[in-house]
């Protein structure tokens, strides 16, 4: 009997029928159940036709990418801006804390100043005011100098903007080395914020000392009477007083560079001066102006005047040393400073008519 008789006599062979080829072996060592599935015709190529393929069907290399473009990403992102903002800020304050930090003999902190006071300063020398600096070449690049300018505007803010100006402008940033009056640092805060951003008391022997180590220095010789007197005397030039700051410049041989600064006279117009309330606070003079006091805090923010900066042809004093302290000599060239301060003004006002315009 035959193999296929003898199923065929079983009983129910319809039901329990063998196959009449074994199933395939499983490939790979993969179970039965678990079969990879076969892969479409399109996607299987034979060798020889993958070694004739032109090689414009081979993919495209990446671009290579251009400068000013961010880099791939390689398992991190990469530091954006505001990142390494942070991450110089901490070591700033980790600096300062541990106090990592130099100051001069005059209290004078550069990093300071770079890191904290100028920016400050400069979202009002360029954004609020608009300033526009002429004459920069006339500042030497080096060794000391004596900057002479008008002043002006009720607060000392013409002072602060000609430090930025110096700072921003310069091809060598130089820093200005403001000289104060003597009720700024008689204020407790004023008083260290003051030194801290490079000021000194305005005194022969410090300007002396301080230019005879390459530094410039700069001074308001019109002082109070500048920055206190009233809007309808702006742009009028105050006396100049004794001319200390001449005999400062003629001892140590260095330039003097006059400066005019317009746009200081309309941040803060002084309408009146309440003599008896200034008495009794111990102030040189208490402005009343359109918006201060009857706006109270907000009438601290200065209108946003123009404001024009020109540097005029520096005063060599070199060749003069021995006449220091000649008045007639001293008296001469603090004259000189004077007209040119003021025949400047009046040429920078004609080139900018409008006192708020662009």
């Amino acid at each position: 009997m035959t193999q296929d008789e003898y199923h065929a006599a079983l009983p129910g062979h319809a039901d329990f029928a063998l196959p009449a080829t074994p199933p395939p072996k499983p490939l790979n060592g993969n179970r039965p159940g678990r079969r990879r599935p076969a892969l479409p015709a399109t996607e299987v190529h034979p060798p020889a036709q993958l070694e004739a393929a032109p090689p414009e069907a081979a993919a495209p290399a990446p671009a290579r990418p251009e400068p000013g473009d961010p880099e791939p990403a390689r398992g991190a992102d990469p530091i954006d801006v505001w990142d390494r903002r942070v991450a110089g800020g901490l070591a700033f304050l980790r600096r300062r804390l541990a106090g990592a930090y130099e100051v001069d003999d005059f209290g004078f902190d550069p990093e300071l100043n770079d890191a904290v006071f100028q920016p400050m300063l400069k979202v009002l020398y360029r954004d609020w005011f608009r300033t526009e600096v002429f004459g920069i070449e006339n500042v030497p690049d080096t060794g000391g100098g004596l900057v002479v300018g008008n002043h002006s505007g009720t607060l000392a803010l013409d002072a602060l903007m000609l430090t930025v100006a110096l700072r921003d402008q310069h091809p060598k940033d130089r820093h200005l080395r403001l000289l104060g009056a003597d009720l700024v640092f008689r204020l407790p805060v004023l008083s260290e914020l003051a030194r801290k951003a490079g000021a000194t008391v305005a005194c022969n022997p410090d300007a002396e000392r301080l230019m005879s180590h390459g530094e410039l220095v700069g001074v308001f010789p019109e002082g109070f009477k500048g920055i206190g007197k009233r809007f309808s005397e702006r742009y009028k030039l105050q006396r100049f007083g004794r001319g200390g700051f001449v005999s400062a410049a003629l001892r140590t041989g260095t330039p003097i560079v006059p400066v005019a600064i317009v746009g200081a006279e309309e941040i803060y117009p002084i309408l009146a001066d309440l003599k008896p309330l200034a008495r009794l606070l111990g102030m040189p003079y208490f402005p009343v102006t359109p918006t201060f006091p009857w706006l109270g805090p907000l009438g601290l923010v200065p209108l946003p005047s123009k404001w024009l900066i020109e540097f005029c042809p520096p005063i060599p004093t070199a060749h003069l040393t021995e006449y220091a302290d000649d008045p007639m000599v001293v008296f001469n060239l603090a004259d000189q400073v004077r007209e040119t301060i003021q025949a400047t003004l009046h040429s920078l006002l004609e080139k900018r008519p409008d006192p708020f315009g662009l």
